[in-house]
């Protein structure tokens, strides 16, 4: 590996300002150009089926797009079908403008706008590549003759475009903007402009694509910069970003390029391209979201769109993909999960403005995400915290403080031996059998009680290991008088410690759930009970505490 034949920098424009690197979020929306069905499209392995684009196209409509970039209709029979498909069908929404990508050729361009015949607003998007290699080693063209390439596409569309019924935009890219001198990218662009005239009532959007990624992410957004400055006919120009992933960074580049003046974004769902991909709308999108902008696009159900994406892409959502994967939002940690949990819990107890639980940028649910089941997810590395979660969230549980660590610890261990991820349900089944209603040895039959001025009198028939009998006892309360039936009558020892009860549901239905701890030569053991009845309850949790001390002594 030797890096001393790559160059240290790329094109960086002598009069820039940088004033955008103070801004603290961007404030303003973008125009979202979907290039799924182009860029993405040319990206797949198997590109997709005329059938596949119309379910792809019908969903970038639902999410809320106003400018998708449909295809190159003079690159292929299915792309020029799919175009006629979506215009015959009446497919296109009154507010959604179509995108078609041609070279800068007059018979390209010519076919370009037979597929166009009939739409009601279309941008035709015109690009040649400009860059100082391609100039060199590809077209081995001087400034000059690739000025006129530009110049004659864009004459060419716009002449076909005042023979047209439809309602036409123009847009240019100069194709590997990025390798490209700054002072001359806007020479060519202005010379494009001097042809195509726009207004501030039918403006032409000129485009700045990271073809390749080159630099760091503020080298693009000062060439950004330059080009908003001192572009003619500002008012008439939306400037577009088109950053490929190369570097990793298209996300870094989009949004400091909106901080340095653009107005428009070109990309994909999940970052679908050429190499590593385009940018990704989604993240770039999301990433507004949790800065409280609206971004004007709906990703609410987020996995209905995953789902769909990879129905007809081929492809798979990373689970780290971010907003959007199964795993982003998990916690399997330990301390993660505890601090998630109280973040929760503080929310349901104060009223608060913003979102700030931790580890969670933002609120799962806005994305169609669910807290106890893609949240806390409980594996060997989860604590009593995300234990509790779940069995509070999913099932109604409020675990005591000091019983917290025993019930972590049981479900990490379990876990542990497995090799794998317990389900919600498979957490709870480890809680049941170890705690709920236990009657091993001992079992509860029957049961009243008399209240007296001195207490309660208790009379009780249990079935201790096969053996019925009726035991007595009398104390201040119902559970100290059973307590004290048991302690005489199975010869037991042991001490009450601890006992919380709640309701699990509201309403007629509910369930009381009893939670009682005893202490036996110096070890803790608690049982939990679950009955219609509070009273029953709080019975069938100490002798579920018992028979867990009998069993484990």
């Amino acid at each position: 590996m030797n890096c001393k034949k790559y160059k240290r920098g790329y094109f960086m424009p002598k009069q820039v300002t940088n004033d955008w690197a103070s801004k603290e979020y961007i404030d303003k929306v973008p125009t979202w150009c979907s290039v799924d069905l182009r860029d993405g499209n040319q990206a797949l392995v198997t590109p997709m089926s005329l059938e596949d684009k119309l379910k792809f196209f019908l969903m970038l409509v639902d999410i809320g797009f106003k400018e998708i970039e449909v295809g190159f209709p003079a690159a292929s029979d299915t792309e020029y079908e799919f175009v006629r498909a979506i215009i015959e069908r009446g497919l296109i929404p009154k507010d959604v403008t179509i995108q078609v990508l041609t070279q800068a050729r007059a018979h390209i361009i010519e076919k370009t706008y037979s597929a166009l015949k009939g739409v009601e607003n279309a941008i035709v998007h015109v690009y040649n590549s400009t860059s100082f290699a391609q100039r060199e080693q590809v077209f081995k063209k001087s400034k000059v003759d690739i000025i006129k390439l530009a110049v004659d596409g864009a004459t060419i569309v716009k002449d076909m475009a005042n023979n047209c019924d439809s309602n036409i935009r123009f847009e240019y890219s100069p194709e590997s903007f990025t390798g490209t001198e700054p002072e001359f990218a806007l020479e060519i662009i202005n010379a494009v402009l001097d042809v195509w005239k726009p207004t501030k009532d039918k403006k032409a959007v000129i485009n700045l694509p990271v073809t390749v990624e080159m630099s760091l992410p503020h080298v693009y957004a000062c060439q950004v910069e330059y080009i908003v400055k001192n572009i003619d006919y500002r008012d008439g120009v939306e400037i577009s970003l088109h950053p490929h992933n190369d570097r990793g960074t298209a996300v870094a580049d989009s949004e400091l390029g909106l901080l340095a003046g653009a107005d428009r974004i070109e990309g994909t769902l999940f970052g679908n391209g050429e190499r590593t991909g385009n940018v990704d709308i989604i993240t770039l999108a999301m990433n507004m979201y949790s800065h409280g902008v609206d971004p004007k696009l709906n990703f609410k159900n987020m996995s209905k769109i995953c789902s769909m994406y990879e129905e007809v892409t081929g492809l798979a959502v990373s689970p780290r993909q971010p907003y959007a994967g199964e795993l982003v939002f998990a916690a399997f940690s330990g301390s993660h999960q505890d601090a998630i949990a109280k973040g929760m819990a503080y929310r349901e107890e104060n009223v608060q403005k913003f979102w700030t639980v931790p580890y969670l940028p933002i609120d799962p649910m806005d994305v169609g995400r669910e807290y106890s089941a893609d949240v806390i997810r409980i594996n060997s590395q989860s604590g009593k915290g995300g234990v509790t979660y779940v069995l509070g969230h999913s099932f109604g549980y409020e675990i005591p403080v000091s019983m917290r660590e025993e019930i972590g610890y049981m479900v990490k261990s379990a876990s542990d031996k497995t090799h794998k991820e317990l389900s919600n349900d498979e957490v709870f089944e480890i809680f049941e059998s170890n705690y709920i209603n236990r009657e091993d040895l001992l079992k509860l039959q029957d049961f009243n009680f008399v209240k007296s001025r001195k207490g309660y009198d208790v009379n009780m028939t249990i079935n201790h290991d096969g053996n019925v009998s009726v035991l007595h006892g009398k104390g201040n309360g119902i559970l100290d008088s059973v307590s004290n039936a048991l302690k005489l009558g199975i010869e037991a020892e042991y001490h009450l410690t601890d006992y919380k009860e709640h309701s699990k549901t509201s309403g007629s239905n509910s369930h009381a759930i009893s939670y009682v701890s005893i202490e036996n030569k110096g070890s803790t053991y608690w049982g939990v009970g679950e009955h219609e009845d509070i009273s029953t309850s709080s019975i069938k949790a100490l002798i579920a505490a018992i028979n867990r001390s009998i069993i484990e002594e």
